[in-house]
């Protein structure tokens, strides 16, 4: 009889801290339930899914290979990368990836010495369109006796810019994606040798 009730106490035990474990895991964002609708059935799909966001483990980065986790840098973006090479002329006063600005310091040509202007880029996307930058041109104007006037300005430099650094970022993209896709052929080719030589 006393064997029953320690089997009760222990079934009750775990089914209380499996209850628990779950709550304290759900609490932590660790286990997260998902629809049969944004899962797709297919086992190889999924593993595929997994391996290309870098979750997950495989066999050859157990022992040290290729690492399926990537990192997002402002240098692999190419938006942000155009809009550092168009402006690479002017002194940057602020550089901030997390908040995807750029304000470069006021700029004079040296045609006008009384007039300087500073330009505003803001990043409202990762993607290379068109309503993804936001570029804001300020004009100073300070008269002789150091009185300074400052006022945002539309002008046709905003669009010139706008489309400069839009048509970079595109040649950048062009360039990745063609360095992965080879990449990614020089992978297969090499799978397709080993598998071949077994």
């Amino acid at each position: 009889m006393s064997f029953l009730i320690f089997k009760q106490r222990k079934i009750v035990f775990f089914v209380v801290f499996g209850f628990i474990a779950l709550n304290f895991l759900s609490a932590c964002g660790i286990y997260k339930p998902t629809s049969a609708r944004d899962v797709s059935p297919s086992s190889q799909e999924r593993v595929r899914k997994n391996l290309e966001e870098g979750k997950g483990m495989t066999l050859k980065g157990l022992v040290g290979g290729d690492k399926g986790t990537t990192y997002q840098f402002a240098s692999s973006n190419p938006l942000w990368r155009a809009t550092l090479e168009i402006l690479d002329f002017l002194p940057l006063a602020n550089v901030d990836y997390s908040g995807g600005i750029i304000t470069t310091d006021w700029y004079n040509e040296g045609t006008s010495s009384d007039e300087s202007i500073k330009i505003t880029v803001r990043f409202l996307t990762n993607e290379i369109r068109a309503d993804g930058l936001r570029i804001i041109v300020h004009k100073k104007r300070c008269s002789e006796s150091q009185n300074c006037t400052v006022k945002k300005i539309s002008s046709t430099l905003e669009q010139e810019l706008q489309v400069a650094i839009l048509k970079k970022a595109a040649i950048f993209e062009k360039e990745f994606a063609s360095k992965k896709k080879g990449k990614k052929i020089k992978r297969k080719t090499y799978e397709t040798q080993s598998f071949s030589n077994d």
